[in-house]
């Protein structure tokens, strides 16, 4: 029972940065927005600052599970690859674009700050890594250089989705740089 308390403060706190940002998260409002009794996040999250960390590992516990490359379908070619981008970026606008928005705020809100901001620091290094592997198996010659490219242009696609245009179609940019690094 108190794990399933503390995952609905993480899972409201998420909402609450995603849909409200960074400065409307506070304790309160998480328990408000959880149906949880006045006081029930602080119980697990003391101050502010550990209700950011908190938040911080659950995003990207979260993301593990979701994005769990043992569950993804294998990708051996440069189309594949187009498909398998096209579909986690659609992914992160869609049915997990809140979480998108509140990672986004984190990152923004603990640039500053080494420790809070080091688990998702970390969970974008695990999927650097695990993209390199991806962008090598479809045969993109100098794979780690490729991988962050195409991961800043996802990235871009992904904010300027979230932000300024919601239906902007993602596979020709994502096509193109594809077949473009696949030839360097």
């Amino acid at each position: 029972m108190a794990a399933a308390t503390r995952e609905r403060a993480l899972d409201a706190a998420v909402e609450v940065l995603g849909r409200d940002g960074v400065r409307a998260l506070s304790h309160a409002r998480v328990d408000r927005r959880a149906g949880l009794p006045p006081g029930s996040t602080s119980n697990w999250f003391r101050t502010r600052r550990a209700l950011l960390a908190g938040v911080g590992d659950w995003i990207a516990e979260r993301e593990r599970a979701d994005f769990d490359p043992g569950s993804m379908p294998e990708i051996t070619g440069v189309d594949a690859l187009v498909d398998g981008l096209c579909a986690m970026t659609e992914a992160q606008a869609g049915p997990y674009a809140t979480r998108t928005r509140a990672r986004y705020a984190l990152f923004l809100e603990l640039s500053g700050d080494p420790e809070l901001g080091e688990p998702l620091r970390q969970q974008r290094r695990a999927f650097e890594r695990w993209t390199e592997r991806i962008v090598a198996d479809a045969g993109v010659p100098d794979p780690v250089p490729a991988t962050r490219a195409l991961m800043a242009l996802c990235d871009g696609l992904l904010l300027h989705r979230l932000t300024v245009d919601p239906g902007l179609d993602l596979r020709p940019p994502i096509d193109r740089a594809v077949h473009d690094l696949a030839r360097s």
